[in-house]
């Protein structure tokens, strides 16, 4: 009895046995067959991340290395609200360890709808390091590059700057951000379900971003700077443009706009502030533009250096009267004097025998009324008349009815410097070391007329009667004009706001450099 009992109890276990194998089977084959796929996806993302892996972006330095742009190491501290049993703690020591206002973090991370969150971008690698070391749940650090700029305003203007993202948003950063910015990698890591890694199963390299050389001389830079911010502080003026080129080449030297403002702290400069005022800006040049006029009557061989002219004191241009800019007597001047004393009768005189058609020509062949071709974002083109009435050639000729950028004029002189070749003015030397091709140069003027413009253009600096007697530096001789224009405004032109410039060039023997200066107001 006690035997069939117990066989009866052991066939009833052994059926309980095989019924719950037989569902156990099944369900396994089901999961294997019908769900494996739906399963395998929830699990893989679970257990795997993509991280991005930001490439390095190429570095910008001066023509003799020195560093204009950089990148620094940095750490990026973020957080899993919902893996953060105690956000109130983890607030407090995150802002204690990164300089951050604890209130407004803890609101963030206590919010548990969110599953990642910044705590803190490219934050300085020690304090990051020291929070990392208490082992906060819910945190997370990676290295991420912080771009800076460690001559801070030296360049600010021509540099630009990158963002949070290491994006170029302004500058060369922006214009030459597909070089700079190098390609990101990536890494898929397996976690483990505490969130630890525990497996790298692939990886794509990053590619770097290429380093930039450019033409731009630090110390030049830097001294043509501090001498235009002076200037524009002790004049009490609006703005300041500053160039230095080689004539030779059109390789920018320096490049200064006044006020500056720290690449480091860009987001405090207003947009006005940080335009880059050799590019943008446009202004009427004044006496400078003589230059053309008188360049384009010698090239057309109406005058030599040396014709006479009887010039009064005013000239009658169709309905306007124009005077000397100084009250003096009838006057008999050569084609030398009229450029030196900057004369604007004798200089719309010269235009008048030019007539409108060459004239318009000439002023298109210095490079006038379109881009220089620098490779400076934002250029402007200039701003030529679209219609000549009887008075612009009495106007034009002397620099007023027509807008120039500090760049253009630059360029202009620097073709006369140049024995008449205007060579395209340029920031980028070398790219990942490889130097940059340069667009052909041109010829605006006879070897001839240059060398006979260049010697009116020493007369200015040291002859009796020049208008550029300040200019002249000791154990230097120096070629150049000065310019001073009233700014238009709505009926006319003001007559208490001036922009006030000179070009020269140095040594005018044998010329190394072109320096323009131009004050605002």
């Amino acid at each position: 009895m006690i035997l069939r009992t117990s066989n009866r109890r052991i066939r009833l276990l052994l059926a309980l046995s095989l019924l719950v194998f037989a569902g156990t089977l099944a369900r396994a084959v089901w999961l294997q067959g019908v769900q494996a796929g739906t399963l395998g996806r929830i699990a893989s993302s679970q257990h795997k991340v993509t991280i991005e892996i930001p490439a390095g972006r190429g570095t910008i330095s001066d023509r003799s290395g020195e560093p204009l742009a950089i990148g620094e190491q940095a750490t990026t501290v973020y957080a899993d609200p919902r893996q953060i049993r105690e956000p109130r703690r983890v607030a407090i020591a995150a802002a204690k360890a990164l300089d951050l206002d604890a209130n407004k973090l803890y609101e963030r991370l206590a919010d548990r709808r969110r599953h990642f969150i910044y705590v803190k971008r490219k934050a300085d690698p020690t304090q990051a390091a020291a929070l990392e070391r208490q082992r906060l749940s819910g945190l997370g650090f990676y290295a991420e590059e912080l771009r800076t700029y460690p001559q801070r305003g030296v360049a600010a203007h021509v540099l630009g700057f990158a963002g949070i993202d290491n994006r170029g948003l302004d500058g060369l950063e922006r214009s030459l951000d597909r070089l700079l910015a190098g390609r990101p990698g990536s890494e898929t890591i397996v976690k483990d379900p505490l969130g630890r890694s525990i497996d790298v199963i692939a990886t794509r390299a990053e590619r770097p971003g290429k380093n930039v050389v450019l033409t731009l001389d630090h110390r030049l830079q830097a001294q043509a700077e501090q001498v235009l911010r002076d200037t524009v502080r002790d004049s009490r003026a609006k703005a300041g443009t500053a160039l230095v080129l080689d004539p030779q080449t059109g390789a920018v030297l320096a490049m200064a706009t006044a006020p500056g403002f720290d690449l480091n702290r860009f987001g405090k400069a207003s947009a006005d502030r940080r335009r880059n005022r050799a590019v943008t800006d446009t202004y009427e040049p004044g006496s400078t533009f003589k230059l053309v006029t008188v360049s384009a009557a010698l090239s057309e061989k109406l005058v030599s250096p040396s014709s006479r002219f009887t010039l009064e004191t005013s000239i009658q241009v169709a309905d306007r009267v124009i005077h000397e800019h100084e009250p003096r007597e009838t006057q008999r001047m050569t084609v030398a004097q009229i450029l030196s004393q900057s004369s604007n009768v004798g200089t719309i005189t010269l235009a008048q025998l030019l007539g409108q058609p060459r004239l318009v020509d000439w002023i298109g062949r210095f490079g006038f009324g379109k881009p220089s071709g620098i490779d400076a974002p934002g250029e402007s083109r200039g701003i030529l008349p679209s219609y000549w009435s009887g008075s612009t050639i009495g106007n034009v000729p002397i620099g007023q009815g027509i807008a120039v950028t500090p760049i253009q004029m630059a360029a202009a002189y620097a073709a006369i410097a140049n024995r008449g070749i205007l060579q395209t003015p340029y920031l980028v030397d070398r790219v990942h070391g490889t130097r940059q091709q340069r667009r052909p140069s041109r010829r605006v003027v006879s070897r001839t007329v240059a060398a006979q413009v260049m010697t009116m253009l020493r007369d200015v600096v040291s002859a009796e009667g020049g208008t550029g007697a300040l200019a002249a530096v000791p154990g230097y001789t120096v070629a150049g004009k000065t310019g001073t224009a009233a700014k238009p405004v709505s009926g006319g032109y003001s007559t208490s706001k001036y922009v006030a410039s000179f070009v020269g060039v140095v040594p005018a023997k044998k010329p190394r450099l072109v320096v323009l200066v131009s004050i605002d107001e």
